[in-house]
């Protein structure tokens, strides 16, 4: 079965605003980012000698990177920077090491987005299946969409631009600033709330890390969680699955193909 309703009966039917994450809920461009930052920060952490395996690094700094997904990836660069101290190094200031990372995670995904940019690949080529068929029927219901991303908002605006989804998102496209203090999804979400056009209940979030699934989780949101095998996604990822739902998430999926099941089962009637 595609869809997993984890608390059958959950329903959007108040739903208004809907909430979309963007790496690995709708873009794949990104698609292996984590094979990217955690062996670099187990790397750097090893470097240490402290003594401890690999292994022990490497299931400390999935930890705390899965924890992070989502928000800012500054974040996860402070929670390496942590690591560091904790182990008596000299750590590099949180924005040097996400340069570090965001150069090695460069390599692995120029080639998708020079081939989107030359119209050499198809926007569908980066989504995740029956993405651009869900935004439209969500688009259809007259939903207020947002997309928010913990990726630097410049690059994710370019990348929506190229995968052709920035059109459905009325509410905006957000993503993380210099000034992390000044944007979160938890901040996005508030702003929306204090405008007073919308209640907590009338939220619903689409995503595959634990931030935006919580953030609308706390508001009193329904939440579909996104638990994809990356970059085929046509499998259920059991890691992501248990975590998903350990914060909360309503219904868990690997793809939207399931589209008139998952619609049926949030807008019953």
């Amino acid at each position: 079965m595609m869809l997993e309703p984890v608390r059958p009966g959950v329903t959007a039917s108040h739903a208004r605003v809907v909430l979309f994450d963007f790496d690995g809920t709708l873009s794949l461009i990104r698609s292996g980012w984590m094979d990217v930052m955690v062996p670099m920060m187990v790397e750097i952490l090893a470097d240490l000698h402290t003594g401890e395996s690999e292994e022990s690094l490497r299931a400390e700094v999935e930890d705390f990177v899965w924890r992070l997904t989502g928000k800012e990836t500054i974040y996860q660069m402070f929670a390496l920077r942590d690591a560091v101290i904790k182990r008596g190094g000299a750590p590099l200031e949180a924005l040097e090491y996400k340069k570090m990372y965001l150069d090695r995670l460069w390599h692995r995904i120029e080639s998708r987005v020079e081939g989107l940019r030359k119209g050499h690949v198809s926007p569908e080529d980066y989504l995740v299946p029956g993405a651009r068929a869900l935004l439209e029927r969500l688009h259809e219901r007259g939903m207020r969409m947002y997309l928010a991303s913990g990726t630097d908002e410049a690059y994710m605006k370019e990348e929506a631009r190229l995968l052709d989804v920035e059109k459905y998102f009325n509410g905006g496209v957000f993503g993380a600033l210099d000034d992390y203090k000044s944007f979160s999804k938890a901040i996005l979400i508030q702003r929306v709330l204090a405008s007073a056009e919308y209640r907590g209940e009338e939220f619903l979030g689409f995503g595959d890390g634990y931030v935006e699934i919580e953030e609308v989780k706390k508001v009193g949101g329904v939440t579909v969680g996104v638990a994809s095998q990356e970059p085929e996604c046509t499998a259920v990822d059991e890691w992501k699955r248990k975590r998903l739902i350990g914060v909360g998430a309503d219904y868990i999926v690997p793809n939207y193909l399931c589209l008139d099941q998952l619609t049926a089962a949030l807008f019953p009637n």
